[in-house]
Protein backbone atom coordinates (compact mmCIF):
# COMPACT_ATOMS: atom_id res chain seq x y z
CA UNK A 1 0.00 0.00 0.00
CA UNK A 2 1.22 3.32 -1.26
CA UNK A 3 1.78 6.27 1.47
CA UNK A 4 1.05 9.69 1.68
CA UNK A 5 3.18 11.90 4.61
CA UNK A 6 1.03 14.92 5.19
CA UNK A 7 3.40 17.35 6.56
CA UNK A 8 2.08 19.96 8.49
CA UNK A 9 -1.50 21.00 9.76
CA UNK A 10 -1.61 24.29 7.99
CA UNK A 11 -4.73 25.63 6.67
CA UNK A 12 -4.57 23.62 2.77
CA UNK A 13 -4.09 20.30 4.96
CA UNK A 14 -7.53 20.78 6.86
CA UNK A 15 -9.46 20.61 3.66
CA UNK A 16 -7.38 17.07 2.66
CA UNK A 17 -8.39 15.31 5.24
CA UNK A 18 -12.18 16.72 5.42
CA UNK A 19 -12.22 15.38 1.50
CA UNK A 20 -9.99 11.95 2.99
CA UNK A 21 -12.91 11.77 5.65
CA UNK A 22 -15.83 11.43 3.21
CA UNK A 23 -13.96 8.78 0.60
CA UNK A 24 -10.94 7.48 2.42
CA UNK A 25 -7.97 6.73 -0.25
CA UNK A 26 -6.26 3.47 -0.81
CA UNK A 27 -3.18 4.53 0.66
CA UNK A 28 -1.73 4.69 4.34
CA UNK A 29 -2.01 8.40 5.23
CA UNK A 30 -0.07 9.70 7.92
CA UNK A 31 0.40 13.65 9.52
CA UNK A 32 3.35 15.19 10.43
CA UNK A 33 2.79 17.90 13.03
CA UNK A 34 4.03 19.77 15.89
CA UNK A 35 0.72 19.62 17.87
CA UNK A 36 -2.94 18.22 18.04
CA UNK A 37 -3.92 21.44 17.86
CA UNK A 38 -3.59 23.69 15.15
CA UNK A 39 -4.20 27.83 15.44
CA UNK A 40 -6.52 29.52 12.82
CA UNK A 41 -4.60 32.19 12.17
CA UNK A 42 -7.02 34.42 11.10
CA UNK A 43 -8.87 34.23 14.83
CA UNK A 44 -5.80 35.11 16.99
CA UNK A 45 -5.68 38.46 16.77
CA UNK A 46 -9.26 38.56 18.34
CA UNK A 47 -7.59 36.11 21.03
CA UNK A 48 -4.71 38.29 21.49
CA UNK A 49 -7.28 41.57 21.94
CA UNK A 50 -9.39 39.07 24.48
CA UNK A 51 -12.81 38.44 22.58
CA UNK A 52 -11.78 34.62 22.44
CA UNK A 53 -10.58 32.10 24.44
CA UNK A 54 -7.18 30.44 22.58
CA UNK A 55 -8.72 27.52 21.99
CA UNK A 56 -11.88 29.00 20.33
CA UNK A 57 -9.12 30.02 17.76
CA UNK A 58 -8.05 26.39 17.42
CA UNK A 59 -8.78 23.16 15.57
CA UNK A 60 -7.83 19.97 17.15
CA UNK A 61 -6.73 17.44 14.39
CA UNK A 62 -7.12 14.48 16.40
CA UNK A 63 -11.05 14.05 15.88
CA UNK A 64 -10.84 14.96 11.92
CA UNK A 65 -7.81 12.67 11.34
CA UNK A 66 -9.83 9.72 12.93
CA UNK A 67 -12.34 10.48 10.27
CA UNK A 68 -9.78 10.35 7.72
CA UNK A 69 -8.06 7.13 8.46
CA UNK A 70 -4.49 9.02 9.13
CA UNK A 71 -3.02 8.25 11.67
CA UNK A 72 -1.03 11.82 13.25
CA UNK A 73 2.69 11.51 14.13
CA UNK A 74 3.73 14.83 16.65
CA UNK A 75 7.22 15.86 15.40
CA UNK A 76 9.22 18.63 13.65
CA UNK A 77 10.50 18.35 10.73
CA UNK A 78 14.42 19.24 9.48
CA UNK A 79 14.69 18.21 6.43
CA UNK A 80 13.40 16.65 3.42
CA UNK A 81 15.42 13.77 1.40
CA UNK A 82 13.90 13.74 -1.70
CA UNK A 83 16.06 11.55 -3.33
CA UNK A 84 15.47 9.08 -0.91
CA UNK A 85 12.04 9.91 -0.47
CA UNK A 86 11.92 10.75 3.17
CA UNK A 87 11.18 13.04 5.72
CA UNK A 88 14.05 13.69 8.04
CA UNK A 89 12.55 14.61 11.94
CA UNK A 90 14.08 16.27 14.98
CA UNK A 91 13.25 12.92 17.06
CA UNK A 92 15.96 11.32 14.51
CA UNK A 93 13.25 9.62 12.78
CA UNK A 94 13.22 9.45 9.07
CA UNK A 95 9.74 8.64 7.46
CA UNK A 96 9.76 7.05 3.90
CA UNK A 97 6.81 8.75 1.61
CA UNK A 98 5.66 7.53 -2.05
CA UNK A 99 3.53 10.86 -2.21
CA UNK A 100 4.36 13.80 0.06
CA UNK A 101 2.30 17.12 0.88
CA UNK A 102 4.04 19.88 2.71
CA UNK A 103 1.83 22.77 4.11
CA UNK A 104 4.19 23.95 7.23
CA UNK A 105 3.50 27.48 6.65
CA UNK A 106 6.40 29.98 6.62
CA UNK A 107 8.51 31.00 9.29
CA UNK A 108 8.74 35.15 10.27
CA UNK A 109 11.91 36.86 8.75
CA UNK A 110 13.52 38.37 11.55
CA UNK A 111 16.17 41.29 11.45
CA UNK A 112 19.44 41.37 12.06
CA UNK A 113 20.25 43.35 14.68
CA UNK A 114 21.55 42.84 18.03
CA UNK A 115 19.30 41.93 20.62
CA UNK A 116 16.64 40.27 18.29
CA UNK A 117 15.71 37.69 20.85
CA UNK A 118 14.44 39.92 22.84
CA UNK A 119 11.30 40.04 20.40
CA UNK A 120 8.81 37.83 19.71
CA UNK A 121 8.00 36.20 16.24
CA UNK A 122 4.33 36.23 15.02
CA UNK A 123 4.97 33.13 14.09
CA UNK A 124 4.57 30.36 15.26
CA UNK A 125 1.35 32.76 16.67
CA UNK A 126 0.43 30.22 19.35
CA UNK A 127 3.75 30.36 20.85
CA UNK A 128 3.08 34.49 20.81
CA UNK A 129 -0.24 34.41 22.49
CA UNK A 130 1.43 32.00 25.05
CA UNK A 131 3.95 34.48 25.61
CA UNK A 132 1.71 37.73 25.24
CA UNK A 133 -0.11 36.30 28.27
CA UNK A 134 2.79 35.89 30.71
CA UNK A 135 3.43 39.75 30.05
CA UNK A 136 0.06 40.29 30.48
CA UNK A 137 0.09 39.04 33.71
CA UNK A 138 3.04 41.57 34.54
CA UNK A 139 0.72 44.09 33.74
CA UNK A 140 2.99 45.91 30.66
CA UNK A 141 3.28 49.24 30.41
CA UNK A 142 4.46 49.76 26.58
CA UNK A 143 4.60 47.37 23.25
CA UNK A 144 6.05 47.83 19.97
CA UNK A 145 5.36 46.33 17.02
CA UNK A 146 8.12 46.15 14.14
CA UNK A 147 6.73 45.52 10.55
CA UNK A 148 4.29 47.31 9.87
CA UNK A 149 1.98 44.89 7.00
CA UNK A 150 -1.62 43.47 7.80
CA UNK A 151 -0.53 41.39 10.51
CA UNK A 152 1.59 44.27 12.76
CA UNK A 153 -1.35 46.54 12.04
CA UNK A 154 -3.90 43.68 13.55
CA UNK A 155 -1.60 42.62 16.41
CA UNK A 156 -0.44 45.90 17.69
CA UNK A 157 -4.37 46.77 17.36
CA UNK A 158 -5.00 44.01 19.58
CA UNK A 159 -2.46 44.97 21.61
CA UNK A 160 -3.95 48.29 22.63
CA UNK A 161 -7.40 46.87 22.93
CA UNK A 162 -6.65 44.41 25.37
CA UNK A 163 -4.50 47.29 27.49
CA UNK A 164 -6.00 50.51 26.58
CA UNK A 165 -3.59 52.27 28.86
CA UNK A 166 -0.57 50.81 27.42
CA UNK A 167 1.39 53.31 24.92
CA UNK A 168 1.76 50.91 21.36
CA UNK A 169 4.19 51.64 18.85
CA UNK A 170 4.13 50.24 15.43
CA UNK A 171 7.50 50.46 13.54
CA UNK A 172 8.64 49.96 10.06
CA UNK A 173 11.41 50.43 7.80
CA UNK A 174 9.72 51.66 4.62
CA UNK A 175 8.06 54.99 4.03
CA UNK A 176 4.72 53.37 3.98
CA UNK A 177 2.21 51.90 6.05
CA UNK A 178 0.86 48.83 4.40
CA UNK A 179 3.25 49.47 1.79
CA UNK A 180 1.97 48.18 -1.41
CA UNK A 181 -1.73 48.13 -0.66
CA UNK A 182 -4.42 50.70 -1.58
CA UNK A 183 -4.34 54.03 -0.63
CA UNK A 184 -8.03 53.67 0.93
CA UNK A 185 -7.04 50.89 2.85
CA UNK A 186 -3.81 52.57 3.96
CA UNK A 187 -5.97 56.13 4.98
CA UNK A 188 -8.43 53.97 6.91
CA UNK A 189 -5.68 52.13 9.02
CA UNK A 190 -4.00 55.21 9.20
CA UNK A 191 -7.05 56.62 10.73
CA UNK A 192 -7.94 53.59 12.97
CA UNK A 193 -4.54 53.98 14.80
CA UNK A 194 -4.68 57.37 15.19
CA UNK A 195 -8.02 57.12 17.23
CA UNK A 196 -6.59 54.46 18.77
CA UNK A 197 -3.35 56.54 20.23
CA UNK A 198 -0.91 54.41 18.42
CA UNK A 199 2.87 55.87 17.41
CA UNK A 200 3.26 55.12 13.89
CA UNK A 201 6.83 55.01 12.95
CA UNK A 202 7.83 54.90 9.02
CA UNK A 203 10.90 54.94 7.30
CA UNK A 204 12.96 53.87 10.98
CA UNK A 205 15.85 51.28 10.86
CA UNK A 206 16.70 49.67 14.20
CA UNK A 207 19.77 49.80 15.89
CA UNK A 208 19.20 47.15 18.57
CA UNK A 209 16.80 45.56 20.99
CA UNK A 210 17.43 45.13 24.57
CA UNK A 211 15.40 43.90 27.77
CA UNK A 212 12.49 46.31 28.38
CA UNK A 213 13.74 48.67 25.28
CA UNK A 214 14.06 49.05 21.10
CA UNK A 215 16.60 51.49 19.69
CA UNK A 216 16.24 53.15 16.83
CA UNK A 217 19.02 54.07 14.51
CA UNK A 218 18.70 57.62 14.87
CA UNK A 219 19.18 57.14 18.38
CA UNK A 220 15.38 57.36 19.64
CA UNK A 221 14.49 54.57 22.44
CA UNK A 222 11.91 53.47 23.11
CA UNK A 223 10.62 51.88 26.25
CA UNK A 224 8.46 47.97 25.71
CA UNK A 225 7.95 45.10 27.49
CA UNK A 226 6.57 43.24 24.61
CA UNK A 227 8.17 43.31 21.36
CA UNK A 228 6.51 41.90 18.37
CA UNK A 229 8.03 40.99 14.93
CA UNK A 230 6.05 40.97 12.45
CA UNK A 231 8.52 41.69 9.26
CA UNK A 232 7.55 39.04 6.55
CA UNK A 233 7.35 36.05 5.79
CA UNK A 234 10.65 33.40 4.99
CA UNK A 235 10.88 29.87 4.01
CA UNK A 236 11.95 27.34 6.53
CA UNK A 237 15.73 26.66 7.01
CA UNK A 238 15.43 23.06 6.31
CA UNK A 239 13.93 23.24 3.06
CA UNK A 240 17.60 24.34 1.68
CA UNK A 241 19.00 20.67 1.55
CA UNK A 242 16.42 18.66 0.70
CA UNK A 243 16.92 19.04 -3.12
CA UNK A 244 13.51 20.39 -4.12
CA UNK A 245 13.29 23.28 -6.65
CA UNK A 246 13.08 26.28 -4.69
CA UNK A 247 12.18 29.90 -6.16
CA UNK A 248 13.76 33.23 -5.77
CA UNK A 249 13.04 33.31 -2.02
CA UNK A 250 13.69 29.93 -0.93
CA UNK A 251 10.19 28.92 -1.28
CA UNK A 252 8.56 25.53 -2.89
CA UNK A 253 8.43 26.50 -6.57
CA UNK A 254 5.28 24.22 -7.70
CA UNK A 255 3.87 24.04 -10.87
CA UNK A 256 0.06 25.00 -11.09
CA UNK A 257 -0.67 21.44 -9.68
CA UNK A 258 0.50 22.07 -6.73
CA UNK A 259 3.27 19.39 -7.67
CA UNK A 260 6.87 20.48 -6.85
CA UNK A 261 8.20 21.89 -10.60
CA UNK A 262 11.80 19.10 -9.53
CA UNK A 263 9.83 16.03 -7.99
CA UNK A 264 6.37 15.47 -9.15
CA UNK A 265 5.36 13.47 -6.43
CA UNK A 266 5.55 16.03 -3.83
CA UNK A 267 3.02 18.57 -3.39
CA UNK A 268 2.89 22.29 -1.54
CA UNK A 269 0.54 24.48 -0.94
CA UNK A 270 0.07 27.64 1.38
CA UNK A 271 3.06 29.99 2.75
CA UNK A 272 5.77 27.43 2.11
CA UNK A 273 5.12 27.09 -1.37
CA UNK A 274 4.93 29.81 -4.50
CA UNK A 275 3.14 28.42 -7.73
CA UNK A 276 5.53 29.38 -10.38
CA UNK A 277 3.33 30.82 -13.26
CA UNK A 278 0.94 32.75 -10.63
CA UNK A 279 2.79 33.93 -7.69
CA UNK A 280 0.78 35.80 -4.70
CA UNK A 281 1.41 37.40 -1.27
CA UNK A 282 1.50 34.93 1.66
CA UNK A 283 -2.14 34.72 2.87
CA UNK A 284 -4.23 32.18 4.66
CA UNK A 285 -6.66 32.67 1.82
CA UNK A 286 -4.67 30.87 -0.84
CA UNK A 287 -4.03 27.81 1.06
CA UNK A 288 -7.76 27.96 2.18
CA UNK A 289 -8.75 28.08 -1.71
CA UNK A 290 -5.73 25.50 -2.49
CA UNK A 291 -7.26 22.99 -0.18
CA UNK A 292 -9.82 21.20 -2.28
CA UNK A 293 -7.52 21.29 -4.86
CA UNK A 294 -4.94 19.86 -3.23
CA UNK A 295 -6.84 16.84 -1.87
CA UNK A 296 -8.07 16.31 -5.10
CA UNK A 297 -4.92 16.10 -7.25
CA UNK A 298 -3.18 13.62 -4.08
CA UNK A 299 -6.31 11.64 -4.93
CA UNK A 300 -5.27 11.89 -9.00
CA UNK A 301 -2.36 10.80 -8.26
CA UNK A 302 -2.21 7.94 -5.93
CA UNK A 303 -4.69 6.34 -8.97
CA UNK A 304 -2.39 7.56 -11.89
CA UNK A 305 -4.72 10.14 -13.42
CA UNK A 306 -3.90 13.33 -15.18
CA UNK A 307 -3.49 16.48 -12.59
CA UNK A 308 -5.70 19.87 -12.92
CA UNK A 309 -4.16 22.92 -12.58
CA UNK A 310 -5.12 25.35 -9.72
CA UNK A 311 -5.72 29.36 -10.58
CA UNK A 312 -5.63 31.31 -7.91
CA UNK A 313 -7.94 34.17 -7.90
CA UNK A 314 -5.78 37.44 -8.62
CA UNK A 315 -7.14 39.55 -5.78
CA UNK A 316 -8.16 37.84 -2.21
CA UNK A 317 -10.73 39.86 0.16
CA UNK A 318 -8.88 41.02 3.27
CA UNK A 319 -10.87 41.14 6.50
CA UNK A 320 -8.87 43.51 9.03
CA UNK A 321 -9.55 43.39 12.48
CA UNK A 322 -9.27 46.58 14.47
CA UNK A 323 -8.30 45.92 18.01
CA UNK A 324 -12.03 46.71 19.47
CA UNK A 325 -15.21 44.52 17.55
CA UNK A 326 -14.48 46.82 14.47
CA UNK A 327 -13.29 45.51 11.18
CA UNK A 328 -12.03 47.04 7.81
CA UNK A 329 -13.06 45.03 4.27
CA UNK A 330 -10.81 45.79 1.38
CA UNK A 331 -10.36 43.93 -2.03
CA UNK A 332 -8.55 45.54 -4.69
CA UNK A 333 -9.14 49.40 -4.68
CA UNK A 334 -12.15 49.40 -2.75
CA UNK A 335 -12.13 49.23 1.31
CA UNK A 336 -15.23 49.54 3.69
CA UNK A 337 -15.60 49.55 7.66
CA UNK A 338 -17.83 49.12 10.61
CA UNK A 339 -18.87 47.12 13.22
CA UNK A 340 -20.51 45.15 11.35
CA UNK A 341 -17.51 43.84 9.43
CA UNK A 342 -16.02 42.76 12.37
CA UNK A 343 -19.75 40.62 12.79
CA UNK A 344 -19.11 39.13 9.42
CA UNK A 345 -15.74 38.63 10.22
CA UNK A 346 -16.20 36.67 13.09
CA UNK A 347 -19.18 34.80 11.68
CA UNK A 348 -16.88 33.23 8.51
CA UNK A 349 -14.48 32.77 11.23
CA UNK A 350 -16.19 30.74 13.64
CA UNK A 351 -17.78 28.71 10.76
CA UNK A 352 -14.56 28.08 9.70
CA UNK A 353 -13.71 26.44 12.68
CA UNK A 354 -16.77 24.61 13.45
CA UNK A 355 -16.78 23.33 10.10
CA UNK A 356 -12.91 20.83 10.81
CA UNK A 357 -13.82 20.54 14.88
CA UNK A 358 -17.26 20.93 15.49
CA UNK A 359 -16.56 20.09 19.52
CA UNK A 360 -14.59 23.96 19.23
CA UNK A 361 -18.18 25.05 20.06
CA UNK A 362 -18.60 24.18 22.82
CA UNK A 363 -15.73 26.77 23.83
CA UNK A 364 -17.54 29.37 22.77
CA UNK A 365 -20.55 28.48 24.67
Amino acid sequence: MKRIVLLGGGHAHLFVLEAFARQRPDADVLMITPDALTPYSGMMPGVIAGHYRAREACIDLRPLAARAGCRLHFDLAIGIDAAQRCVVLASGARVDYDLLSVDTGSTPRLPAVPGVGHGHPVKPIGRLEMHWRRVLAQQPSSAVVVGAGAAGVEIVMALRQRCPGMHCSLVDSNAQLLAGMAPGLRRRVGAQLRRQQIDLLTGCTLDHVGQGRVVLADGRMMNSDFTVWTTGAAAPDWLHDGALALDARGFIETAGTLQSTSHPEVFAAGDVASVRSAPRPKSGVYAVRAGPHLAANLRRALAGMALQPWQAQQRALMLLACGRQHAIAARGGWSLQGDWVWRWKDWIDRAFIARFDPLARAAQS
